[in-house]
This record gives structure tokens, C-alpha cells and sequence, in this order.
């Protein structure tokens, strides 16, 4: 028999909620049951002990059990250069990106590293993310197929860059445009891959470059398309230097074309108020990096001006320049920049853009980021009690409120008590 129940305290989310006592925003159920069968959820409910009984109950109490956590941009060529100290971002990416980056034409290298990255994603809760590969289809196919081992929902693919970088990590516009094609045939739709169009940034690809990414987003609508835009100063003015006549950063996107409801744009902290409303205008998406951002220098992202405009916004790890892998950690640093900010994150704003926000921006909350009837059963426990001090704490916590605060504060992956792909406990597995 394969359906499983899993039983805890159950929170999914139902829309964004507007502010602290928004109860309708999401659905708590005390003693609850997430029943799954064939890797889809088929129930969600109140766990009753007699209809649960020709089942196998796994019994999370006193945990919360929340659908998994989805990261909407992190690097998997740059799990070896996390903490490498640069003063800022273009010296980050010549001095040990670059660097590093090269070792993934060895497939064996993308292989070994794969598998590592794919472990720390199900470490810390992780079930789903949109990653950039290297310039290197092998790391491509090293990707997308330990994905494809582990059943995971992945968004991905390989960077085009034909300038602005090392040789051996460039292309040219014909081949990374084959290159990318090749990907597309090879991979999308085969299991749960989804394949990504990935033009690094505007500084390391031509005009050239950026007309094929063009051509690929015409031939490939339905596609999804990630870059980076406005994270740091310098960057901003390299690419209006390199791309005069476009009016601003933003700009060069939109005249090839590229912006869109399926556009993930990495970082957005330096936007003008035009580029503000296109993205809105353009429904594309500003994802917020803040480990990375505080990390490398690179600014505090404007939230509630762009809620405020209709920007839709995305929450990431941005693992290498971000610092670590857990959404927990990465709200917690979101929060921070917020309060710098004199904006507030409510603890069930951050959980919702951890899963239902986070799948709403990627376009996949029709299968994932919520607990309910027909999803895929992507599922994470997590337990606030994880360390010494925080039991101490949850011994004052009187409200789900100050609960989801103390995970997202002084949670990490020592919080997540199992992570669920498609019905299947995978951390529980890992060595």
C-alpha cells in the first residue's frame, strides 16, 4: 500500500497575508493529517486516528509540517567559493567565480558537485529552486540529472556569456544558442525539469548574444527566463556604458524582449521608478538576495516600494554570494534589511514567500509551495526546538506567530526534521 499520512501540525498558505492578524491568509490545523498517495497529496485535514488506520502514519508531533521550501536563484557552480572574502561584487565574480566556474566542463567535477549541492538543498528544506549552471552543457546534465535521481522539481540552465569573463568560459552567440536548444530538447518536460533561459547578465553577454536569448524566448514562450539586473553600482554603470543607447539597465532587457511573467530577475535593489514599472507592467519578477546582498556589499533592496508599485517580488539564497542555504536564515537577513529600511516582515509574510509566494513568482504554484488536494507532495517538517536554546525559548512561545519568528531567527538546517519529495522522506537518507 502506498499512501502515507503524515501527521503534526499543519500550516499551508491560502493567499498573501496583508498583515499580522491576517488568519485568512493561510489554514492551521493543531492536529493535522497531509495524506499522500503515488507522490500527490490527496487529503488535508484534521488526522483521524480510524479512517488513518489501514495506513502508514508518520507521527511529526509536535512539529509543523508546511509545504517545501522553494529557493528562485542560486548558483550551482558556486558551492566551493561560499564565504570568499572580495570587497565587492566584480571582484567577486574575476577573483573566485570566474575561477571556479571553469572546473564544470569536467563532467565528472559537475557530477560530484551536483550530487553535494543537491544534498544541501534537501538539508535545509529545500524541494525546489531555480539555478543557474555554468556556461558548460556537461554541468547542465549533471544537474538536471541528479535532479532527475532524486525526483525534484528543478528550474535551470546553462549561462550564455560571450565576453567579460575568461575564455574558457565563453561561448558565442550561435553556440549558446545550440547549446541552450540542445538543453531544451534534452531536458524540459522529461520528469519534473523545467528548462530555464539564462543569459548571465547584460555585462558578459554582446548584443549578439542577447539577440539569440531573444530568439530562444520567442521560439520557447512558455519558457522561463533568469538573469541578474541592478545589484551593485559598478555593474550598473559597466552595462549602460556597454549598452549606451538603452536608456537603463532594465531597458536592455526589455528591448530584446526578455521580461515577462516567467522572468526572474536576481537582485533589483538599485531600480529607477521607469524600471520599477516595468517590471510591473511586465509582470516580471524582482527576486530579493539578502544574504548575498549584505554579504557582498551590494545594497538594501527596496521591498515596500516595490510591493507597492505591483512588482512581484521572490525571496532567494543566491548561494554562492549569499552565505547559506536555508530560506530560514535567508528571511531572517531579509528581515534585517527591512528593518534598516524602516519596513516590517511579518513572520507569515517570510513563511509565505518561502513556499506559496516563492511558487506564485515561478509560475508553479498549480503543483507546488501549498498542503492540498492534487499537489505534488513536496513537504517540509520543521521543529523549533532544533537546538538547546531555541527549546529554551519555545518554553515562553505562546502563538504560532512568535513560533514561525523563532524558526525563521534562530532556525537553520538543524530545524528541518525531514524534507518530503513527492511523498518520499529524503533527509532521513542522507549520510
Amino acid at each position: 500500500m502506498t499512501v502515507k499520512v503524515l501527521r503534526g501540525r499543519v500550516l499551508t498558505f491560502v493567499e498573501e497575508p496583508q498583515g499580522r492578524d491576517d488568519t485568512g491568509s493561510y489554514r492551521y490545523i493543531e492536529d493535522g493529517a497531509v495524506v499522500i498517495d503515488a507522490g500527490k497529496i490527496v487529503m488535508v485535514g484534521a488526522f483521524n486516528a480510524k479512517a488513518a488506520e489501514p495506513y502508514e502514519v508518520i507521527d511529526h508531533r509536535p512539529n509543523l509540517i508546511m509545504a517545501g521550501f522553494i529557493d528562485p536563484h542560486i548558483h550551482f557552480p558556486q558551492m566551493q567559493v561560499i564565504g570568499a572574502y572580495a570587497g565587492a561584487l566584480l571582484e567577486w565574480l574575476n577573483t573566485y567565480t570566474f575561477v571556479e566556474e571553469q572546473k564544470f566542463g569536467d563532467i565528472d567535477h559537475a557530477t560530484r558537485i551536483a550530487s553535494r549541492f543537491f544534498d544541501e538543498l534537501i538539508r535545509h528544506g529545500t524541494t525546489t529552486a531555480a539555478a543557474y549552471c555554468s556556461v558548460h552543457p556537461q554541468s547542465v546534465d549533471a544537474f538536471f540529472g541528479e535532479a532527475e535521481k532524486r525526483d525534484m522539481l528543478m528550474v535551470a540552465g546553462k549561462v550564455m556569456m560571450d565576453r567579460n569573463a575568461p575564455p574558457a568560459l565563453l561561448d558565442t552567440p550561435q553556440s549558446g544558442y545550440d547549446d541552450t536548444k540542445a538543453g531544451i530538447a534534452k531536458w524540459h518536460g522529461r520528469g519534473r525539469a523545467h528548462y530555464a533561459i539564462t543569459p548571465r547578465f547584460a555585462i558578459t553577454s554582446t548584443h549578439e548574444q542577447m539577440a539569440m536569448a531573444e530568439a530562444l524566448a520567442k521560439e520557447f514562450p512558455d519558457l522561463h527566463i533568469q538573469t541578474h539586473v541592478s545589484e551593485n553600482l559598478a555593474e550598473i554603470a559597466f552595462a549602460n556604458e556597454l549598452y549606451p543607447n538603452y536608456g537603463d539597465y532594465v531597458g536592455i532587457y526589455e528591448k530584446f524582449h526578455l521580461l515577462g511573467p516567467k522572468t526572474l530577475l536576481g537582485h533589483c535593489i538599485h531600480l529607477s521608478h521607469r524600471e520599477t514599472e516595468v517590471l510591473a507592467e511586465t509582470r516580471s519578477v524582482a527576486v530579493f538576495c539578502p544574504t548575498s546582498n549584505l554579504f557582498i556589499g551590494s545594497g538594501l533592496f527596496d521591498y515596500d516600494r516595490q510591493h507597492m508599485h505591483g512588482v512581484r517580488i521572490a525571496t532567494a539564497t543566491d548561494v554562492g554570494g549569499g552565505s547559506s542555504y536555508s530560506m530560514l536564515r535567508t528571511m531572517d537577513e531579509g528581515y534585517k534589511v527591512m528593518q534598516l529600511r524602516g519596513q516590517r516582515l511579518t513572520p507569515l509574510r517570510s513563511f509565505f514567500h518561502m513556499t506559496l509566494g516563492n511558487a506564485r513568482a515561478m509560475s508553479l504554484d498549480h503543483r507546488i509551495g501549498t498542503l492540498a488536494a492534487g499537489m505534488e507532495a513536496d513537504v517540509v517538517v520543521l521543529d523549533a526546538r532544533a537546538t538547546p536554546q531555541m527549546a529554551l525559548r519555545m518554553e515562553t512561545v505562546a502563538t504560532l506567530e512568535q513560533e514561525l519568528f523563532l524558526l525563521q531567527t534562530c532556525g537553520d538546517d538543524r530545524a528541518v526534521a525531514e524534507t518530503y519529495v513527492m511523498g518520499k522522506a529524503m533527509k532521513s537518507g542522507l549520510v
